[in-house]
């Protein structure tokens, strides 16, 4: 194993190594720890896996669960390496001309990395690819000895609807990642996601730490269709490949004619000496500069639609915005439903996108001309990729989707071909113009189901899938290019959309579809490994019943990301809407904080997020401030209080603190404490460390 050269990228080493073959890799470290790798058993990985339709299939029985390792990228020899800027590209190649270059870019100052892979068609035939890397990390770990037994750890996310973001930690022995005793027989674990809705079962996310050692590589990958990680293992290398769902797994293939070539999605990935939670927040870096409103102070949202529940009205909508005038609230967003027709629901009829002249007899523009003069702006709610069964579009096939010749059904969704002219000239009327000529300043765009594995297409039904999902991407551009300043709300069941490149086309996102449930503060905290909580919107429904403890808990959780209120806010009183009002004034103070900070965990695991016990905390700390937000959730039978014990970064002052209820909250030097006395309590405390 040779080195080809060597990159310091703040406080990372991306070491780029080949073999006596001409095979290429990269060995990714800490800087501070060139001086501790070790000379162990483990092939080069090479920079990109790819395969070739008619290549030979992998060996060692890895037919069938891995298009990886195969002639195809054993064919890709090192040929030359170049620094363009902040990138350094390597271009590998077979003797036919089949070419791949490697793309690893980095940002002064950035804690983390992005890499993608382009394949170019250089010989003179065509050339049809079942599998295309974004990344190929191997070489983990190369500082303990051995295979690493008992030290290795794969931190995967786990993802249901209204359960986003679970963090689960298996050792690679429990995933039978162990080397056979003849380094015979490829080890594979590899999972993903088939279908528009990138974060259902799994977040593209992946952690592996070397516990003996105290590093940890972490990686995302940012592709809003089907994805796949493999973990493979032949010797005591661990290997981490990230990109597009291949054929086997996605039914995904691309034919390339002479000269016509791919890009993969983009991975991130990062290496630090931190645990999993820390260094899942380095790759969060490359979110905030992707993310339009970066620096902007984070807005204070409510939706109708836990008020109305999907049945909103001219009528009703005024006493809304009469109550809340003078409330400082940035936006009113109307949900589900102003489309109504006659004897369906909000989720029959969608797709046609004309506002009910029964809900809204003056025209939705005269509600919306009422929240600007109430000092709010107005936003609107669509679900523009799909059309619902009692929709006109349903039955305009040539606008929708097939597969296998047949219209793209689940039963009350249809999708359309954002690949034809004709379907993104279609959401530019409906959509488009509706939020231009009305004066809405803030779309929601909700997407309620998934195409699955793919569409017709002449490549493959992955490729159809693909395509369709970049052209959604761009009607999202386009949403922006044509409304300057326009807020967009990335939603899909809530949070099934959760990846990076979703989010870079969006504004904020819908955290969960956890409305009114006990575990929003585990799902909020779990995300803050995954997104930016600037950019995580989470309810607060607010009921007429609530007590001013729960009234205090649904405003906590909002402190975990972007403050969206709903309920029953015409109906509340005064002492639960002087709750309200002070944990709105507590979020603002605090925005900046919860923008730019990172977080810390604290609080016992929680085995079930729908029955929680103990409490929770996170710490999120920016320069000298700190915000926690703290819960408590069910006691133990023999329970009367539970303290939360928060140590700080250094001694501190408390400056204030936004409780409904008068708990016992000390600091003494660094260690904060919250005493509580009751399930479901909540309490948020803002400290300022000491010179």
């Amino acid at each position: 194993m040779k080195t080809i050269s060597e990159y310091v990228l703040g406080d990372m080493l991306a070491r780029y190594i080949r073999d006596d073959a001409g095979h290429a890799g990269l060995l990714l470290i800490p800087a501070g720890m060139r001086d501790c790798v070790l000379e162990k058993e483990m092939a080069v990985a090479p920079l990109a896996e790819v395969h070739f339709r008619g290549d030979s299939l992998p060996h060692g029985y890895a037919n069938g669960q891995s298009l990886a390792g195969t002639r195809s990228s054993a064919g890709l020899i090192f040929r030359d390496q170049r620094r363009e800027g902040n990138r350094i590209v390597t271009e590998l190649s077979d003797p036919e001309g089949r070419t791949v270059l490697h793309d690893l870019s980095w940002q002064e100052g950035s804690p983390a990395l992005r890499c993608s892979t382009r394949f170019e068609n250089r010989s003179s035939r065509p050339v049809t690819l079942e599998l295309l890397s974004s990344m190929n990390l191997g070489g983990i770990t190369p500082f303990t000895p051995g295979d690493a037994a008992g030290f290795l750890n794969i931190f995967r996310a786990r993802s249901n609807w209204s359960a986003e973001g679970r963090l689960t930690c298996e050792s690679a022995e429990s995933l039978s990642l162990e080397p056979s005793w003849t380094h015979h027989a490829v080890r594979v674990e590899k999972f993903g996601q088939i279908g528009s809705m990138p974060v259902r079962h799994y977040f593209p996310f992946l952690a592996v730490r070397d516990e003996s050692a105290g590093v940890t590589w972490a990686f995302q990958l940012a592709c809003p269709s089907s994805w796949q990680f493999e973990l493979r293992r032949q010797d005591d290398g661990l290997t981490v490949l990230a990109g597009l769902a291949d054929f086997d797994f996605g039914h995904w293939a691309k034919t390339l004619q002479p000269g016509e070539g791919i890009t993969s999605p983009e991975a991130y990935l990062t290496v630090s000496r931190d645990g999993v939670d820390r260094t899942s927040q380095r790759l969060l870096s490359l979110h905030r500069e992707q993310w339009a409103r970066r620096g902007e102070p984070l807005p204070v949202i409510f939706n109708e639609y836990c008020t109305t529940w999907g049945n909103p009205s001219h009528e009703n909508l005024s006493g809304i915005i009469s109550c809340l005038k003078g409330k400082d609230i940035d936006y009113l967003v109307i949900d589900a439903g102003w489309y109504l027709k006659e004897g369906a629901g909000w989720s029959d009829c969608s797709g046609d996108w004309i506002p009910s002249r029964t809900l809204f007899p003056r025209g939705i523009d005269a509600v919306a001309r009422e929240i600007r003069e109430a000092g709010m702006k107005p936003g609107l709610w669509f679900e523009a990729e799909t059309c619902a069964a009692k929709s006109d579009l349903f039955s305009r096939t040539e606008l929708l989707l097939t597969r296998d010749g047949a219209v793209l059904d689940t039963e009350n969704r249809r999708f359309l071909d954002l690949r034809k002219p004709e379907a993104q000239a279609y959401l530019d009327e409906r959509v488009i113009s509706t939020l231009k000529e009305n004066g809405f300043a803030y779309v929601k765009i909700d997407y309620n189901d998934t195409i699955g594995t793919g569409c017709d297409d002449p490549d493959s039904l992955g490729e159809g899938l693909r395509q369709n999902m970049l052209a959604a991407q761009d009607f999202f551009r386009r949403m922006k290019e044509r409304i300057p300043g326009l807020m967009i709300e990335n939603c899909a069941s809530g949070g099934h959309r959760l990846e990076p490149s979703m989010l870079a086309v969006s504004d904020i996102a819908s955290f969960s579809d956890a409305h009114e449930c006990q575990e929003i503060p585990i799902i909020a905290a779990s995300l803050h490994r995954l997104m930016l909580p600037g950019q995580s919107q989470i309810w607060a429904v607010l009921r007429k019943t609530d007590s001013l403890r729960r009234i205090g808990y649904s405003l906590v959780n909002t402190f975990l990301g972007v403050l969206c209120l709903s309920g029953d806010i015409t109906d509340l009183s005064e002492a639960q809407w002087a709750a309200v009002e002070e944990g709105i004034r507590f979020y603002r103070e605090a925005g900046e904080i919860i923008r730019d900070g990172i977080s810390s965990f604290f609080g016992p695991p929680q085995q079930s997020w729908r029955h929680p016990k103990g409490w929770q905390a996170v710490a999120r700390t920016l320069g000298r401030q700190t915000l926690t937000a703290a819960h408590a959730f069910a006691f133990g039978p023999e329970e009367r209080e539970q303290t939360a014990e928060i140590p700080l970064d250094g001694p501190s002052v408390i400056r204030r603190i936004y409780c409904t209820e008068n708990l016992p909250v000390t600091l003494e030097g660094n260690l904060l404490r919250i005493r509580f006395t009751a399930p479901f309590q909540a309490a948020a405390v803002l400290t300022d460390a000491l010179p």
